[in-house]
């Protein structure tokens, strides 16, 4: 293993440190809006998470243009810490319009993926959003991302579904599901509609 110097390893310590408390906040919010929805077991526990910080750099020719496609993200939530100096990221409302949502400082944002409306049989919807580059220059940002049950099958609680809404997806794993969104290069939401239950 190769030797780190000091000023490395306190910066990776940081890092672990700041993913750790990320994927307990997940976890919680998860387990919170399981408890909101009705659900009394704990859910989530051994739900893997992924930490990945991105870094795009903005030149004057691409402004203007997209920097991150439309897609909805795969797994169940996602907390990002946005760059608090640059702007971008657009979330689509129901309309099929963008709506900008402004950098603010000293604050985190969630939104839900596709594993969160296969688990909640439809009841929670995956947000499609994307990066605009606004302006020539680097804009970062750190994702973590609550993915899905490690080895076990995403699928809806008995408790949503009856005969008002019933089963609208087959039981998959994420592992699956991933695999899936990257071979059909169905990335906005609509690889969920391959695993849907007929009726």
């Amino acid at each position: 293993m190769p030797k780190l110097f000091p000023q490395k390893l306190q910066v990776r310590e940081t890092i672990v440190r700041y993913a750790q408390a990320i994927h307990e906040l997940a976890m919680d919010i998860g387990q919170k809006l399981a408890e909101g929805m009705g659900l009394a077991a704990v859910w989530f526990q051994g739900w893997p998470c992924q930490f990945r910080i991105n870094k795009y750099n903005f030149t004057p020719e691409t402004v203007g243009s997209s920097g991150v496609q439309i897609h909805t993200d795969s797994g169940f939530l996602t907390i990002l810490q946005d760059d608090e100096n640059v702007g971008g990221l657009e979330v689509m409302d129901k309309s099929g319009a963008f709506v900008a949502v402004e950098p603010l400082p000293g604050t985190l944002l969630v939104n839900l993926g596709d594993i969160a409306n296969a688990w909640s049989n439809g009841r929670l919807c995956n947000v499609k959003h994307r990066v605009q580059r606004k302006e020539a220059t680097i804009r970062i940002s750190i994702a973590s991302f609550l993915l899905g049950p490690k080895e076990a099958a995403v699928e809806a609680p008995p408790e949503f579904v009856d005969s008002a809404c019933p089963r609208r997806f087959v039981p998959f794993t994420y592992e699956d599901y991933r695999k899936l969104r990257f071979s059909t290069k169905l990335h906005a939401g609509k690889a969920l509609n391959l695993v849907r239950a007929t009726s």
